[in-house]
C-alpha cells in the first residue's frame, strides 16, 4: 500500500477532509518543537513525499516549498523551550500540535497523529498511527513542514549562538554540541531538563 493509499481508505470511510499531523524536535537539547498539520485535495499531492528523515535537506526544501503550494490547508507551529521546561517535552509537543491544527484554514473531518499518543483538546476526531511518517502521505507531508521550519529556526539561533554550530546538529546531542556545551555552558535556548547531568 502507498502512503496516498493509505490515505485513501479514510477518506473513502467519509473523511474527505484528512488531516495529518506530525513533529520536529522532541529530541534535542536545544530549541524549540515543531508540529505541522496538512490538508491536501486528494487530487493535488506532491510526489516523493516521505518521513522527513529519509529524505535529503535539499528534496525536504524542495517539498516545502510544493507541500505549501499544493495543499488545501496547512498549519505550522511551535512550543518554545520556556513551554518545554514548564509544561515537559510531550506535553510542549502536544501543545504545538494543536496550534498547527487550529492555524488550517478548513475544518478536518479526521486527524491523523504520528506516534502513539493523540493530544487533548483537538479540533475534530483524532487517532494515532505508528510511524505515520512512513505510512500516510499527509503525515509525512506534515513531518517535512516541521522537520523544514525547525531547521530554519535552528539556523536564525546559530548566529546569535556560534560558539555552539548548530549548524551542524540544530540541537540534538552529537559530540561536538556536548563539547561546546562543556566549554561554553548552557545558553537560554538550551533545555536544561534534558541537561541534568551535566548541569
Amino acid at each position: 500500500m502507498t502512503n496516498f493509499e493509505f490515505d485513501e481508505q479514510f477518506r473513502r470511510q467519509g473523511a474527505a477532509l484528512l488531516c495529518g499531523v506530525d513533529e520536529a524536535g522532541r529530541g534535542p537539547l536545544a530549541g524549540p518543537v515543531f508540529a505541522a498539520a496538512v490538508v491536501f485535495d486528494p487530487t493535488r499531492i506532491p510526489e516523493g513525499l516521505n518521513d522527513s528523515k529519509k529524505l535529503s535537506e535539499k528534496k525536504r526544501e524542495a517539498l516545502f516549498d510544493q507541500i505549501c503550494e499544493q495543499a488545501l490547508a496547512f498549519g505550522i507551529a511551535e512550543a518554545t523551550v520556556e513551554e518545554i521546561e514548564e509544561h515537559n517535552i510531550l506535553q510542549a509537543t502536544f501543545m504545538a500540535m494543536r496550534r498547527a491544527v487550529e492555524k488550517l484554514s478548513v475544518q478536518p473531518q479526521l486527524i491523523l497523529i504520528d506516534g502513539n499518543r493523540v493530544p487533548d483538546g483537538l479540533i475534530a476526531p483524532a487517532q494515532y498511527v505508528i510511524k505515520g511518517d512512513a505510512l500516510s502521505a499527509s503525515i509525512a507531508a506534515a513531518s517535512i513542514l516541521a522537520k523544514v521550519s525547525r531547521d530554519r529556526v535552528m539556523l536564525q539561533l546559530a548566529e546569535q549562538y556560534p560558539q555552539y554550530e548548530f549548524t551542524k546538529h540544530k540541537g540534538y546531542g552529537t559530540a561536538l554540541h556536548y563539547e561546546r556545551l562543556a566549554q561554553y555552558g548552557v545558553s537560554p535556548i538550551h533545555r536544561r531538563s534534558f541537561l541534568k547531568k551535566i548541569l
